[in-house]
């Protein structure tokens, strides 16, 4: 699914949260401090918000007391976004690859992990990188999975400035877009600067955050 239906105002905010092995060597060794935005949380909370987060199996072991808060909040949606962000294709982003047999364990584990937080669970899935090939959607197939990736690309990675972050949602989202965004702090320092304006542009053009299960359903 790259979005919803293009009816109604609801556009999906969706927020990734990665977490490879060499992020967490990183925060062992004290070369970052966080790997989860607070800030994001704080926000989207106050102005009661709904989104849609993506996790790794790996952050939610890192960040439970997160993944706790995130699943508290009944506006928040909880999906799967791989056990360690390694890649499911050749070729994606220098991440680490996957053998095809092992991809459905992967994302079947990590299920597992999310699952006694509770909350609004989902059977949605986001590759890493948004990298998938047919070899990948069919070893995921049995899972039941519906994969989700996005027509509004933030861009928020390793971003220096949050203007163009704003820019780069506010200039393509429609109704029913799905926003993509991440939540990974020290990766994506921009992220809770930009909210602010891109939640204001999204009310200047008539558009509502929704949760992503009411987006893809339409309405």
């Amino acid at each position: 699914m790259d979005h919803g239906p293009r009816t109604g105002a609801r556009v999906a905010l969706t927020f990734d949260a990665d977490m490879t092995d060499g992020m967490l060597a990183s925060l062992r060794a004290g070369r970052v401090k966080s790997y989860a935005n607070l800030r994001i949380l704080d926000l989207l909370e106050r102005e009661q918000v709904p989104a849609t987060f993506f996790l790794t199996g790996k952050w939610v072991k890192r960040y439970p007391d997160v993944t706790r808060r995130i699943a508290g909040n009944p506006r928040f949606e909880l999906a799967n976004h791989t056990y360690g962000h390694a890649a499911f294709t050749a070729d994606c982003y220098d991440l680490p690859r996957l053998p095809v047999d092992k991809l459905a364990g992967d994302v079947a584990k990590t299920f597992e992990v999310i699952a006694p937080y509770g909350g609004r669970q989902t059977r949605y899935f986001r590759f890493p990188g948004l990298c998938h090939d047919a070899a990948a959607l069919d070893a995921l197939a049995p899972l039941g999975v519906t994969v989700v990736d996005g027509d509004v690309v933030s861009g928020d990675p390793f971003a220096t400035a949050w203007k163009p972050l704003v820019r780069a949602v506010l200039d393509h989202v429609r109704p029913g877009s799905i926003v993509i965004m991440h939540v990974t702090e020290a990766n994506a320092a921009m992220t809770d600067e930009a909210l602010p304006h891109i939640l204001a542009g999204l009310r200047e053009r008539g558009l509502v955050a929704a949760p992503l299960s009411e987006v893809l359903a339409g309405g």
